[in-house]
């Protein structure tokens, strides 16, 4: 008779990103795993699956800390999804305080906390990666007409064709976009001056091209890329409306997606690699878990690094978990140990799309007459979209995000409710589940985009892509 080890997980928790880790350690073979759960809300799946399960609606760390050290004796580690607790210090303050070893990076290097240090850490290690960027100060400027006029020459050099970011995360009023967010300098002006109340403010060039999302899972001492995704940021069909936490993601079979060659994943493996060899000089255990969620933009002149994120993506790393080969638990303990050279990923494609509130990406405001206003503050009905798993037989996986459990119904609260994973040979048969299970799922004026990973899209993407390879 064989005896199966039994573990424990802590998971700190936000929304479907840490439902799908949830899901993918407890499809375990190899271990009896309980899961430790700290979330943002009472997220049914996660409610369901935890041994025990806590709501601290904040992440405050010292809170996610306590929860940790009261179970310290049950926990053989932890993994964090979301990013704030792991800007603040989680690690740094679970391992100090307990023991318990974390996968995510410490403190130090969560460099999303800053955007204007990331890209100055860029310039020095991968200069042919950064977009033409200037940075703004707010001590720089004593009036406003002062920082009109510098900004004004700035835009004169990028021909108006300008992003606007503040330095840290949720500052001001975040990133804008000319052609998007703003069509006159004036716009892109006042933008800016509300950020620069806040702190720094970069000013970069906006680059055509097409975007993928890099990850790699680390020991700290080893990089172990995954498979490519494409996220889709912007919130309506067509590539049109607000930039969302995205409304959905593609992976195609194997490690490239269709707009790629191989000498473009080459180059971001090579570049994200430049990377990781300058930091893990300073300190190899720091970046353990996914210390590189790499934005990349292709364009006519090469890979542009749009950002880097120290954490897994919401929704890219939901098309990757369903299809893991490799035991995800023995994974974390290889990450923990150091000895993580490679994780082995199916071929399969994967495509994720969410459902949302009509809250979510404006979309009450811009489409009133489309959303069902009887079903607002209703319970939602997951009930024919869990029916299709004994269809499908493990293809799908419906992964609950901003959901509370009240009672035995479901509420969709105010950000991305549900993300639905179909899994098939290729992007098209995967396309189809993951629509159909989207549209299983009724009540709540739930809505999503309609064109996730569809083919039109993706012909669109390779022409674009083609016809960039041409201009170089």
């Amino acid at each position: 008779m064989n005896l199966v080890e039994k573990v424990g997980i802590l998971v700190v928790s936000y929304g479907a990103r840490e439902a799908a880790m949830i899901d993918a350690f407890k499809r375990s073979l190899n271990y009896d795993v309980e899961v430790y759960v700290v979330d943002k809300q009472r997220n049914p799946f996660n409610v369901k699956m935890a041994a025990e399960h806590a709501v601290v609606p904040d992440l405050n760390i010292e809170d996610i800390c306590r929860f940790a050290k009261a179970r310290k004796d049950k926990i053989n580690f932890g993994i964090v999804g979301p990013e704030k607790p792991i800007i603040e210090g989680v690690r740094d303050l679970v391992e100090e305080q307990t023991g318990i070893p974390m996968i995510c990076p410490t403190r130090k290097y969560a460099i999303e906390a800053s955007k204007v240090q990331q890209r100055l850490l860029f310039q020095q290690i991968v200069p042919e990666a950064n977009p033409k960027f200037k940075i703004f100060n707010p001590e720089d400027f004593k009036i406003e007409d002062e920082a009109r006029k510098s900004l004004y020459k700035w835009l004169d050099e990028l021909n108006n064709q300008a992003v606007v970011k503040p330095d840290k995360p949720a500052a001001g009023k975040g990133v804008g976009v000319w052609g998007d967010h703003f069509t006159t300098r004036e716009q892109l002006f006042i933008h800016f001056w509300e950020n620069l109340k806040h702190g720094p403010v970069i000013v970069e060039e906006k680059i055509e091209g097409e975007e993928s999302s890099f990850q790699a899972f680390c020991d700290g001492k080893h990089l172990a890329p995954l498979p490519e995704t494409r996220d889709y940021k912007r919130a309506f069909d067509g590539d049109r409306g607000p930039n969302t936490g995205g409304m959905g993601s593609y992976k195609d079979a194997g490690e490239i997606l269709p707009f790629m060659s191989r000498a473009d994943r080459e180059r971001e493996i090579e570049m994200v690699s430049k990377i990781f060899e300058s930091l893990k000089a300073e300190d190899s255990k720091a970046l353990r878990g996914i210390p590189f969620y790499v934005a990349f933009m292709h364009t006519c002149d090469g890979a542009k690094i749009l950002e880097n994120n120290s954490r897994p993506g919401d929704p890219e790393i939901i098309n990757i978990l369903p299809i893991l080969k490799d035991d995800f638990v023995d994974v974390c303990f290889r990450i923990i140990d150091g000895n993580l050279t490679r994780v082995e990923v199916g071929k399969e494609a994967t495509v994720v799309t969410y459902k949302v509130p009509p809250s979510y990406g404006d979309y009450m405001e811009t489409f009133p007459s489309l959303v069902r206003k009887e079903e607002i503050g209703k319970p939602v009905d997951l009930s024919g979209a869990y029916e299709l798993g004994r269809k499908y037989d493990g293809k799908i996986r419906v992964y609950l995000a901003s959901m509370e459990l009240r009672g035995n119904e479901i509420y969709a609260l105010k950000s991305r409710a549900v993300g639905v994973v179909g899994i098939g040979d290729d992007i098209e048969s995967a396309r189809e589940i993951s629509m159909e299970g989207i549209e299983a799922i009724k009540g709540g004026a739930l809505w999503n985009r309609t064109d996730i990973a569809s083919k039109e899209h993706i012909e669109k993407s390779v022409r674009h892509m083609e016809e960039l390879r041409r201009r170089r």
